[in-house]
């Protein structure tokens, strides 16, 4: 092993949540955490020890993915109550309330610029949303069976989805449509994503392995059977030559993709480990389960400034970009086989000192400004659409003058909340209800007219067949 690297080290862990951790995830500025949890909430960690904890109170049932924005003023969360919020990571806590999904939603994935939302659901679909307008865009629909993860490509033009139907798809998402498709006849992905370079995706199987594959020649690059359990997440170094899985069978694994072999195995977690990422400067890693637990781990390996990562990979968000040295893995498929020097970390045994973070926790209650999809396929306007400010991400805000800018900001931000809307609350709620029951109203008049016209139709096709039959009477 390189006299450069060290072991990885377990620094912290938090307690707050009353259930598993089902998701976890780094702002950019690595100074918080967000959590999701069977229990129903998120919550927001700092970092910085004795510093209390948010819990946000919103969804109705199981959260199963949390995500931050690229620039890191919003969260998004996806939950079994088939929603998609987005929230202010903030001690106010507003949020934006997203549905168009028929099933629980399993996964959201911001795009690299901030513009677009994938969300994945058990309705079999994929949907696209605009952040900037907080409006539906497209659904992808080719798979069969429940989708449970999509993620977009840093640069933005691809977006990776797997499903229980034993497939992974890749979709352009200029053209809308599925341009690759990967089987397997053994079991299905819970998990992908793709190579911070853009040219592999990862998958973590419910068959125990893990898959990594090159998509620009379609090939199964590394296939390693390192869990005795389905694998359940994973995550990429910002680097790219390691990658980070967990697994059911209670630990996570870490292996070196330059090498193809396995390094590390922690131990950590009581039970199934369910989710496990990355920071955006690979310094620090984190993972939750089914103990109700979220660890931080210190990467010690590999680690590297942010600044020159950005650099490195900069070339790689522009289209016509060829591809570099460091974007190619080893150039032959192979298993991975156990080799030595494979370190075991149990930090219960080996850390006796180790530093806990169970801080005040804030409940913060949001309030909604709701997003619904029409039966056209648009976004019906929201009930708070005067408190879209709140959620415009400012790298795509227009190029208005930035006094104009601050100006409207400090407007709506300086009034009270309830006069920020024009009419009070339960009116508001009432005239949506009603605008429900118009809209039920007027899909029902339109079936109706399609029946009319159908009807009409056969009928006309029948006086026809009549006067001819008639002719033929008459002529005979």
């Amino acid at each position: 092993m390189a006299s450069a690297r060290e072991d990885p080290i377990l620094e912290r862990y938090f307690k707050g949540h009353k259930a598993a951790i089902t998701s976890v995830d780094f702002n950019p500025n690595c100074k918080q955490l967000a959590t999701a949890s069977w229990d129903t909430f998120l919550m927001l960690w700092s970092l910085k020890p004795h510093t209390r904890a948010y819990r946000y109170v919103g969804h109705k049932d199981v959260v199963t993915s949390v995500q931050f924005s690229p620039q890191g003023n919003l969260l998004a969360s996806a939950s079994r109550d088939r929603t998609v919020r987005l929230w202010v990571p903030d001690r106010r806590g507003k949020s934006s309330e997203f549905k168009a999904h028929t099933a629980p939603v399993r996964s959201v994935d911001f795009s690299a610029d901030g513009q677009l939302l994938a969300t994945a659901s058990e309705d079999k679909s994929i949907k696209i949303w605009n952040m900037y307008r907080q409006r539906f865009l497209y659904s992808l629909y080719r798979h069969t069976h429940w989708v449970r993860c999509a993620k977009f490509s840093p640069d933005g033009r691809l977006i990776v989805s797997c499903s229980e139907d034993k497939t992974i798809k890749i979709w352009d998402t200029a053209s809308k449509q599925c341009v690759n498709n990967f089987s397997d006849s053994v079991g299905f992905a819970n998990f992908v994503d793709f190579s911070p370079n853009g040219t592999c995706i990862a998958s973590a199987g419910s068959d125990h392995t893990v898959k990594i594959w090159d998509i620009r020649v379609n090939k199964l690059l590394q296939h390693y059977q390192v869990h005795s359990c389905g694998v359940n997440c994973l995550s990429f170094h910002p680097l790219g030559n390691s990658l980070v899985t967990a697994s059911s069978d209670g630990t996570l694994k870490i292996l070196d993709l330059l090498e193809g072999r396995l390094i590390y195995t922690l131990q950590g977690h009581t039970g199934p480990v369910f989710t496990v990422t990355f920071s955006k400067d690979g310094e620090l890693f984190t993972s939750g389960g089914a103990d109700a637990q979220v660890l931080l781990w210190r990467t010690n390996f590999n680690q590297l400034h942010c600044k020159d990562l950005n650099k490195r990979n900069l070339k790689r968000l522009h289209f016509e970009s060829s591809p570099h040295l460091l974007d190619i893995y080893p150039r032959s498929p192979h298993p991975h086989q156990e080799k030595k020097e494979i370190i075991e970390i149990n930090p219960k045994l080996e850390v006796m000192d180790l530093q806990s973070s169970s801080p005040p926790v804030v409940d913060v209650f949001s309030f909604d400004s709701t997003t619904t999809m029409d039966s056209s396929g648009q976004a019906a306007p929201e009930k708070g659409e005067d408190i879209s400010s709140y959620f415009l991400n400012p790298s795509l805000i227009p190029d208005y003058p930035s006094t104009t800018v601050k100006k409207k900001a400090e407007d709506v931000s300086d009034l009270p909340f309830d006069s920020q809307r024009s009419v009070p609350l339960a009116v508001t709620d009432a005239l949506e209800h009603i605008m429900e029951q118009l809209n039920v109203l007027t899909q029902t008049v339109s079936i109706l007219e399609q029946r009319l016209t159908l009807t009409e139709d056969k009928l006309k096709g029948c006086l026809e067949n009549q006067q001819k039959l008639f002719n033929v009477i008459q002529r005979s």
